[in-house]
């Protein structure tokens, strides 16, 4: 079995003694165990040392877990020569009470409404070969009184303005002047999120290039974009498919007065064809992308957009998704697969919440959220870790095979502790070899005669 307390070594210079111990029990216990993952739970995985008590202690120590983080992925997991993405995006979990620390009500996306729950918002990074997501940094949204009645008066505020609009006059107000759309004034939340992105890029210093920060729909803003230059990154994103985009005017201009700026409106319906990159039909759907770079009047700068529209060829029904990026030597394929790897964060969230205790801990107190929260991601990036070695056997091995592994050497430790005589070698080999493959969805090792199994179980598990 590895031994997790070499592999958690390159955290040493940050942790103390006592707590990479606590950490060296408790993550043996969260790979082995059955159940809800709570303290409690942990507790009864635990090896001798790692009591209840232990693990509270452990819970309610404050840790340094964006440090932690990234020392582990840069001594286990980092490839020098890999292109990696900075990816963010926000879980909630559901939590029912009116204790525990942050609790809000929160938009679900699996209810489709908005729950008592709790919000974290984790930033990844995404290897572009590999394909997989490694989270480095993780926080609790917490909303202060003033930031929930400032979001209320917005809402009231846009509204108000909706209304307006029906019966009033076209154009711009009157007395209105033209304001720098570089300077605006970030919302607490993508203050909060540049603030992460600018600690993360401390902690990488030169050790790491990144170049793109993906965010979902929801940050297709200029305040978004402005607040990503800000950090030295070019945002990739996606606009609301209503949005009104403009090409750049190249005609004659006026001898005095201000520059014409905007020409004709981008129709979605009617892209020109110079600007179509690629067309494909699969399955009676017609795909065809098309690159442009437009202005948009919320935003300060070009935009490079990308418009994917699919057509079903039967009924003619339609449909169109636009990405874009402040980067404007980003090709079509490039933003396409970049803003693609997005989604790999939403499975660290769903390993969190299904194995690792994201959905499940019962903590109420500030520092043992925190430490729940941040504990179920980093063991997406230990079980990365382990998995490893399994994959370059068979690439379809999974989190349960792995716990299913971990829980039959479990088993079978205990059952050799009450033997008065311990077994010949070969014969505990073949021991672990048959039990600990008990519940395994894929087999790792199915080469592997028992004969030089047995000699792979001496070497690497005994």
């Amino acid at each position: 079995m590895t031994n997790i307390l070499a592999l958690l070594q390159c955290l040493n210079p940050e942790l103390e003694k006592t707590t990479l111990r606590q950490m060296s029990r408790i993550i043996p216990a969260l790979l082995t165990m059955t159940g809800r993952v709570t303290m409690q739970g942990i507790s009864r995985w635990t090896e001798k040392g790692g009591s209840y008590r232990t693990v509270q202690r452990f819970f309610h120590t404050i840790l340094p877990w964006a440090t932690l983080f990234w020392l582990f992925f840069r001594h286990h997991l980092l490839r020098p020569d890999a292109q990696y993405l900075l990816v963010g995006d926000e879980s909630v979990v559901t939590k029912a009470g009116k204790m525990t620390h942050g609790l809000d009500r929160f938009f679900a996306l699996l209810y489709g409404r908005v729950v008592p729950s709790l919000a974290f918002f984790a930033l990844s990074l995404v290897d572009v070969t590999e394909r997989r997501s490694y989270p480095v940094m993780v926080e609790q949204v917490v909303r202060s009184e003033a930031e929930k009645a400032a979001a209320k008066a917005g809402r009231q505020k846009k509204k108000a303005k909706t209304k307006s609009k029906k019966g009033g006059k076209r154009g711009r107000p009157k007395g209105s002047q033209n304001r720098d759309k570089t300077q605006v004034a970030l919302t607490p939340e993508l203050t909060r999120i540049q603030k992460m992105v600018r600690q993360l890029l401390e902690l990488i210093a030169d050790l790491l290039h990144l170049r793109h920060l993906v965010l979902d729909g929801h940050f297709g803003n200029n305040n978004a974009l402005q607040m990503t230059l800000q950090c030295g990154l070019q945002l990739i994103s996606k606009l609301r498919r209503d949005a009104a985009l403009y090409f750049l005017y190249d005609g004659p201009q006026a001898a005095k007065g201000p520059q014409r700026r905007y020409g004709d409106k981008l129709d979605i319906d009617q892209i020109p064809a110079k600007y179509r990159q690629d067309s494909t039909i699969e399955k009676e759907i017609r795909t065809e992308i098309y690159q442009a770079k437009v202005l948009h009047r919320e935003f300060a700068q070009m935009l490079n957009v990308v418009i994917l529209c699919k057509t079903h060829l039967q009924t003619g029904a339609h449909a169109h998704v636009i990405l874009f990026s402040s980067d404007l030597a980003l090709g079509y394929e490039q933003m396409i697969d970049f803003y693609s790897l997005r989604f790999q964060i939403e499975f660290n969230f769903r390993d969190a919440k299904q194995h690792w205790g994201l959905e499940d801990f019962m903590n109420t107190k500030e520092t043992a959220v925190t430490n729940a929260a941040n504990l179920s991601l980093f063991m997406v990036n230990v079980a990365h870790l382990l998995l490893r070695d399994f994959r370059q056997k068979d690439s379809t091995v999974n989190v349960l095979d792995l716990k299913a592994y971990y829980r039959g050497r479990k088993y079978v430790a205990e059952t050799i502790k009450w033997l008065p005589q311990k077994p010949e070698p070969i014969l505990l080999a073949q021991i672990f070899d048959k039990v600990s493959c008990l519940g395994w969805v894929h087999d790792p090792f199915p080469d592997l005669t028992p004969r030089n199994w047995r000699g792979y179980c001496v070497t690497k598990l005994v």
